[in-house]
């Protein structure tokens, strides 16, 4: 069977993938901690989707969730089996999604999806279910062609993707030995909007808070005061020679450096002419893998030490968020160079290795020892309003998991 006849079968089921995409925006499946019920409802509906479609082995583990009306989180595990079963050539899609945010800077109501200049709008369509749907048809066009694949294909639909992964992704690796040292593992998760990107590495992410401690006064009489404000802003100057002392570049990164900004910034007093006594800003740090997050911390405090005996104030530093990077996937891993291919007879495009400064649910496989990146062709309207799933990228993109299903 030619790619070409997959690719055909493929643009044939262009109305039948806005159907499914309609429908499962339909159905909100957000996280309790964000105030919503989960993602039953939603799972439910794909499990019998699923089985109607061609997937012989499909299993449901439920994380457990007192917070959800349902008691659990699902997780499914669906199968198609191929010529051989030594190895799975996965691709792992999220169900759940964010809230849609403030409702007035919709077009449309976010669940209630629509179509429009051949795009589909809603929460969701583009995170996760562009390539949730993409993997989908992409397994029912080998069906209904009567065609097994080279390997079995799995299809890992998680939950809780976007509020930590400890129901999702987490859990099922801890409860699961489904997933395999030498299988394939393709993330969707993270592109750009010509497909070229072919994600294998984050930078590590270091998120602070840092209190400053003075002495509030009357602002014509600073010299009963110690100003927390500007010592603080002197602590937040010196930070910028973060990047002098972490120097080291990396090309496969965009950008190729270690990032130290100083970001969010908390109200102190609330009229001028009052000397602040304390004072609190946030720092944003996306380290190269080559550093330590602990000789970072270590460089923040010694300067934080030298700002506190200066200027008299007392300095305190938490963490917000502290995730060391994963290990990368080699830029030779078996499912880069099938994503080279595949990306290049569908877009005519030059598959690159890259890393990026965020933070994808990929780096959970690294961390346990599998090789997984992330790829899929986006317009990066995640969690904004009027998110948007552009149609043309849905059947490309199943033409690209069909291309890597069809390679020995």
């Amino acid at each position: 069977m030619s790619f070409d006849k997959i690719s055909q079968r493929l643009e044939s089921y262009r109305n039948e993938m806005v159907d499914l995409q309609v429908k499962l925006a339909s159905i909100p499946a957000i996280s309790p901690a964000s105030g919503g019920e989960g993602e039953a409802k939603k799972a439910e509906f794909l499990v019998g989707f699923l089985k109607a479609n061609g997937f012989q082995d499909i299993d449901v583990i439920k994380a457990p969730d007192l917070d959800a009306p349902s008691g659990y989180r699902p997780n499914i595990l669906a199968y198609y089996r191929g010529r051989s079963s030594a190895r799975t050539i996965w691709i792992m899609a999220h169900t759940d999604i964010v809230p849609p945010g403030e409702l007035s800077l919709w077009s449309g109501d976010p669940f209630k999806p629509w179509v429009e200049g051949g795009k589909i709008y809603g929460r969701g369509v583009e995170d996760n279910q562009q390539d949730l749907v993409a993997s989908i048809f992409a397994v029912k066009a080998f069906r209904d062609l009567g065609l097994k694949p080279a390997y079995d294909i799995g299809l890992a639909l998680v939950a809780d993707e976007e509020t930590g992964s400890d129901k999702g992704l987490a859990y099922v690796l801890e409860h699961s030995k489904a997933f395999r040292k030498n299988d394939l593992i393709l993330v969707p998760d993270a592109g750009n909007e010509d497909g070229t990107m072919i994600e294998i590495a984050e930078k590590s992410i270091l998120w602070l808070k840092i209190k400053t401690m003075g002495k509030q006064a009357h602002g014509s009489m600073p010299e009963r005061g110690i100003n927390a404000f500007k010592a603080a802003s002197f602590l937040a100057a010196e930070l910028d020679k973060l990047y002098e002392a972490f120097p080291l570049s990396d090309p496969v990164f965009d950008p190729p450096i270690s990032t130290f900004e100083p970001t969010k910034k908390e109200n102190n007093v609330p009229n001028i002419n009052t000397i602040p006594g304390e004072d609190v800003f946030y720092m944003d740090c996306r380290i190269l893998p080559q550093y330590k997050v602990e000789d970072v911390q270590a460089r923040i405090r010694k300067t934080a030490d030298a700002i506190e005996a200066k200027f008299k104030v007392k300095i305190t530093i938490e963490d917000q968020q502290n995730a060391p990077a994963a290990p990368p996937t080699p830029a030779k891993a078996a499912v880069v160079i099938a994503l080279e291919k595949a990306v290049k007879a569908v877009y005519g495009k030059e598959g690159k290795p890259m890393g990026i400064g965020g933070g994808t649910v990929a780096a959970l496989f690294r961390r346990e020892g599998f090789e997984a990146a992330c790829w899929s062709r986006l317009d990066e309207t995640a969690h904004q309003p009027n998110e948007y799933c552009i149609i043309d990228n849905m059947v490309g993109d199943a033409k690209v998991f069909a291309h890597i299903f069809l390679q020995e």
